[in-house]
């Protein structure tokens, strides 16, 4: 469930009096200070912390959408939203050196290279834990080891997993794409398909569960998925009434594994939508 957060930023930075002091010429008109009484304290302003000030820099390069759906009340809040981010962040530092982060942001605005392949694919086959829907599949390998995770607990529960979809070189989704067009037009095509470059399945840790349809959601199997994904650490990408945030349709079958731990922060900050967390992260780390 989509945690629903009301909270406001305020652009709070204390400005300065210009007026605050006197020069040299004027002092003859400044009136004479002076001591507070003894049973009378001088209010102290707590002075901004840098991290604050960048988490506000940052936000205020996020899109008006964003900034409508994700808001802070005041900067004791910020504060707090800035703990629960080091450790995303502190946790983003044990991923592999050898591959892109777990967090890699790769959207239509933002992609990687025709000549990358994640480190490390495992074959993803059928077996006593999941269905497959073909031979040729295989994932990234911290999303393979989270998807068995999942389809233990979704087998204790009676139900069994069916993966329709997993990594995909550049070269196939440039083929996959293609197809599409000449199907249903770019127009249309660019709104439930990625261009090469650009997709998550690229990077090895999305997977599309089921049937692949609209009606997926609504099965034992997709209920069930919706409502345990995010404790095994996998995300749905495309969530809802959001085209306009992550560039794609609804697609209730389409999950990426990001760990346990982004998926609580996503939901505790984020409304739950992955692509604004995703985005946060990645300016967050390119801000000084």
């Amino acid at each position: 469930m989509r945690c629903s957060r009301v909270l406001i930023i305020g652009a709070s930075l204390l400005m300065l009096n210009p007026f605050s002091a006197c020069s040299k010429s004027n002092t003859k008109n400044v009136p004479e200070t002076k001591a507070l009484p003894e049973n009378k304290t001088v209010t102290q302003v707590k002075a901004v912390s840098p991290e604050v000030k960048k988490a506000k820099l940052v936000y205020s390069k996020m899109s008006g959408r964003f900034k409508n759906d994700i808001q802070f009340k005041d900067d004791a809040e910020i504060e707090s939203f800035i703990a629960d981010l080091n450790e995303i962040l502190e946790e983003e530092k044990t991923f592999p050196e050898n591959d892109v982060s777990l967090f890699y942001l790769i959207d239509k605005k933002h992609n990687i290279g025709s000549d990358y392949v994640p480190a490390e694919l495992i074959p993803v086959k059928q077996c006593s834990l999941f269905n497959v829907s073909r031979n040729d599949l295989s994932l990234r390998k911290e999303a393979y080891d989270a998807l068995k995770v999942l389809s233990e607990a979704a087998l204790a529960d009676g139900i069994k997993l069916m993966v329709s979809s997993t990594y995909r070189s550049y070269t196939y989704q440039t083929g996959l794409f293609n197809r599409y067009v000449a199907q249903d037009g770019v127009e249309l095509a660019e709104r439930y398909s990625a261009r090469p470059g650009t997709s998550q399945h690229q990077l090895g840790v999305a997977v599309d569960f089921g049937s692949i349809t609209d009606d997926w959601g609504d099965t034992k199997m997709g209920k069930w998925v919706y409502e345990n994904a995010a404790k095994y650490g996998w995300s749905l990408s495309f969530p809802r009434e959001y085209e306009d945030v992550t560039g794609y349709m609804w697609e209730c079958w389409h999950f990426r594994y990001i760990g346990v731990k982004a998926c609580r922060f996503q939901e505790k900050w984020f409304n739950n939508i992955q692509q604004y967390m995703l985005e946060f992260i990645n300016e967050w780390n390119l801000t000084e």
